[in-house]
């Protein structure tokens, strides 16, 4: 039990450590401009699925186009 113990007590320092986005870096920070960070890096990974799920549409209906040719049907 003091293992499991002091594994939470080092797990809990080692997030108070990281960097969160969603914790303001200045006191004066209110609203959405508190969470600026995220909302950009949110934006930026959207963008990044849309643009990756395009890719792998446009060459797998390339590839189709092209087995369906060799194949014949």
């Amino acid at each position: 039990m003091k293992r499991a113990y002091g594994y939470m007590r080092e797990v809990k320092a080692e997030l108070k450590k990281a960097s969160w986005p969603w914790i303001p870096k200045g006191k004066g920070e209110k609203g959405f401009k508190r969470f600026k960070e995220l909302t950009d890096s949110t934006i930026v990974v959207f963008i990044a699925m849309m643009l990756l799920g395009a890719f792998v549409s446009l060459w797998d209906l390339i590839l189709f186009e092209i087995i369906k040719m060799v194949t014949g049907i």
